[in-house]
Formats: C-alpha cells, structure tokens, sequence
C-alpha cells in the first residue's frame, strides 16, 4: 500500500497476533528508546499499540489510513483496553508542520510505504532534537516471495538499505537483525519446501520453539542475521 492508502490490502495482522514471543523480543529493543510522545504510523489492530503503550504515561497518537482497521482500535479505547491512546484515520502528511514527538514507530510499516525515503523525511521533520525514529522491518530482498508481493510489500530491506532511506538529519542509535533462527527457517521454508506463505502451525511452531533460541543466538552472534532488521536513529540537534 502506498502511504495514503485508505484500504490495507494485507491479511497476516490477525495471522501473527498470538506470537507472543516474538512481540516480547522485539518490544524488549524499543522500550528503552521511546520518549514522553510517541507517534505509532500504521498502527494496524492496535497489537503493537497493547504491547508497548502499557505503563508509558505520555502521549501515544496511533495513526491509521484504513478506516476498518482504525475502528478496532477505536472499540479497544472504548472497552477500556488502550487507556490514554488517541486514534486518527490519518498518516504524518496529514499532520500540522509544527506537531512534533520524541518518538516516531514503524513497526513492519515501512516496507508497505512505496517513497519509504520520503516517509523517513516527514518522519524526521516531526521529530523534537534528540527525538527517535524506530523501524522495524522484514529483511533481505532474497526473501521476497509472492506473499510479500501479496500483503504489500514493496520491498525487504538490508542493514544498509534502511540506512540509505533514512535522512542525514539523523544519526543512526542502532542498527540490528533479529531471529537468527526464523531466518534460517524462512529460506528453508522458501526454497526447500517450496512455500512462500506461512501458516498458522508453522507460525506457532516459530513463535514457540525458534524465537526463544534467537533471543539466545542473536546475542552470540551480535545480532549481525536475522529475519528482520531493527533501526533506531535520533534526531541531531540544530
């Protein structure tokens, strides 16, 4: 989907809503890196949104294009389950020049964003000094498979690509791969068994069994394989 888009094409959100494991891992490398405001660009179901805002006090802006997404983040505040989040059916373009935050996620957004250069721009200019821009994304290009193709995806990204997508204004924190393991499964999944779209007893079975070992192998190995790739990058004062 392009950035504006009013409809998300893509149909894994509820597919990998129960990998626990995996949400704990990767929230375990942003938590350290959110500021007192916090834009969430693509917030989808609100699933990152119930991960992470628990207990975060300041302002969370959950910015959503897709109206029927947005309206089961909506039914979440009103049951009382995302106490203190605030919901727009809206993306950065839409708003004021002078709304800044200290932080701004894109958490597997990015790679739905055909300008995602453009996207990292307007992210850094509603950035305060010092603010961080936090992407998480799927890696490696030799990955790409019809079901990326399928849920809209432009592309998977390197270490080095994302860098290269993100302005000069920013000074990169940390740039890491995630799931060592999940990696190696993937290729095998991709061109041994032949399929390009997981399912629900393999997402189990990763969710399970081969993220608790990354969290393990990602550290040996200094986070330097992984299935996706972690960026952090803060905002140089003027």
């Amino acid at each position: 989907m392009s950035v504006d888009a009013e409809h998300y094409i893509g149909t894994e959100l509820e597919v990998f809503a129960e990998a626990r494991n995996w949400k704990s891992y990767f929230a375990s490398k942003i938590r350290p890196h959110l500021g007192a405001d916090v834009a969430e660009v693509g917030a989808g179901i609100g699933g990152t949104t119930a991960l992470l805002s628990p207990g975060h006090g300041g302002r969370w802006l959950c910015l959503e294009p897709d109206r029927a997404l947005l309206g089961k983040i909506e039914q979440a505040i009103a049951r009382g389950e995302l106490p203190g989040i605030e919901a727009r059916a809206a993306t950065l373009a839409d708003l004021p020049a002078d709304t800044l935050f200290d932080s701004i996620l894109y958490i597997d957004v990015l790679e739905h964003i055909e300008d995602d250069r453009g996207e990292a721009a307007r992210a850094a200019a509603h950035l305060r000094p010092g603010g961080k821009l936090i992407v998480l994304a799927p890696a490696h290009q030799w990955l790409y498979s019809p079901f990326d193709r399928a849920i809209g995806h432009f592309r998977r990204y390197t270490k080095q690509s994302l860098a290269a997508a993100v302005p000069d204004e920013l000074a990169c924190v940390e740039l890491i791969y995630l799931d060592m393991v999940g990696l190696l499964a993937s290729a095998g999944n991709r061109f041994i068994a032949g399929s390009s779209s997981p399912s629900r007893a393999q997402i189990k079975l990763w969710d399970g069994a081969m993220v608790p070992l990354s969290r393990l192998l990602d550290r040996v190995a200094l986070h330097a394989l992984g299935k996706s790739v972690l960026g952090v990058w803060s905002k140089r004062s003027a």
